[in-house]
């Protein structure tokens, strides 16, 4: 599941014909290089949770065929929250485990190795982290030596360098249960903490944690990721 619904409202002063995730990158939409990097791990299957002009989405992506994927969409119509959409969302996935993206960040993944560290810590839902020169902006994460979350901290508690949330996590399908099926629920603020006390595992991986949220933000991640997403789409065959 890729989380797609956000407004956007910071970055509208330079993108403003257009939902954040499209956005263009390197001459593709953001969300366009996401799905790329997801196939070449061997996902196939994807729904998109859309909100804000998700139409436009959906018509850029339509079934998936032109990526070799199945794409399908979960469209909120009140705003739900990152939990309250993805719970929407799970309702069209098969199985009890499956991953989640934010769809306005990019962080390397390994989700082979996302996928070890899950089951072996028997996870209800597992984080891949990244370590960050100043966490002040995003929110630190504390685990332990197991691996297991023990701790989040709020912005701009804490300075200096640290681990944060990549935006990207497995989860169990049981977690979903614990999410209100009404009104907007937040994964950081009320999800997330629920699960802290042996539930919650993360994997500490390798940056950069980019993410497209504000004007500076954008900027800086275009500028590296021109050269990041050449090499996925290369690799990618064309679409």
């Amino acid at each position: 599941i890729i989380l797609a619904g956000g407004m956007g409202t910071r970055l509208r002063q330079v993108v403003s014909d257009r939902p954040k995730p499209m956005a263009e990158v390197a001459g593709r939409p953001f969300l366009e290089w996401l799905l790329l990097m997801l196939r070449g791990q061997q996902v196939r299957r994807v729904v998109l949770a859309i909100g804000y002009k998700g139409k436009a989405i959906q018509a850029h992506f339509g079934d998936g065929a032109a990526w070799g994927m199945e794409i399908s969409y979960s469209h909120e119509q009140t705003p739900l929250g990152t939990g309250g959409c993805l719970r929407l969302a799970s309702s069209q996935l098969e199985g009890e485990r499956f991953v989640v993206l934010n769809g306005d960040s990019y962080c390397p993944v390994d989700l082979g190795l996302l996928q070890r560290t899950h089951v072996l810590n028997a996870a209800d839902a597992t984080l891949w982290l990244v370590e960050v020169p100043d966490c002040s902006r995003y929110g630190a994460v504390e685990v332990d030596a197991s691996n297991r979350v023990v701790s989040f901290h709020e912005k701009g508690d804490r300075a200096g360098s640290g681990l944060i949330n990549a935006g990207i996590y497995l989860f169990e399908r049981r977690v979903m249960e614990r999410i209100p099926g009404r009104g907007a629920v937040s994964l950081e603020t009320a999800v997330f903490p629920d699960l802290l006390g042996g539930g919650l595992s993360a994997v500490v991986g390798n940056g950069p944690f980019l993410d497209i949220g504000t004007p500076e933000d954008y900027l800086r991640a275009t500028q590296y990721l021109e050269r990041e997403f050449e090499s996925i789409g290369t690799q990618s065959r064309s679409v």
